[in-house]
């Protein structure tokens, strides 16, 4: 198996989750989230923190990232990471 990346970037309650495959984003406070990942699967997680025990309950259709362009996702990255270092 080949090596892996993944970052997670905080707004708030809202973080994106950047990895190799794209971009999934989840909403929600330490213990329960919801969200999408990068296969475009909406999820519910409830956690209990600090111990890395989860549980993630995939709900509803899918609703694939395909229309979004390489380029665009880069773009957002790019602008949110600017967005996030003019706050600090």
């Amino acid at each position: 198996m080949g090596w892996s990346w993944r970052k997670a970037l905080n707004f708030g309650p809202l973080r994106l989750n950047l990895s190799k495959k794209g971009v999934g984003y989840s909403v929600g406070i330490r213990g329960f989230r919801v969200g999408q990942d990068v296969a475009g699967r909406r999820y519910r997680q409830t956690s209990i923190p600090n111990t890395g025990l989860y549980k993630r309950t995939y709900t509803g259709r899918t609703a694939r990232l395909r229309n979004w362009t390489g380029p665009a996702l880069i773009a957002i990255f790019i602008l949110l990471l600017c967005i996030k270092m003019l706050l600090k």
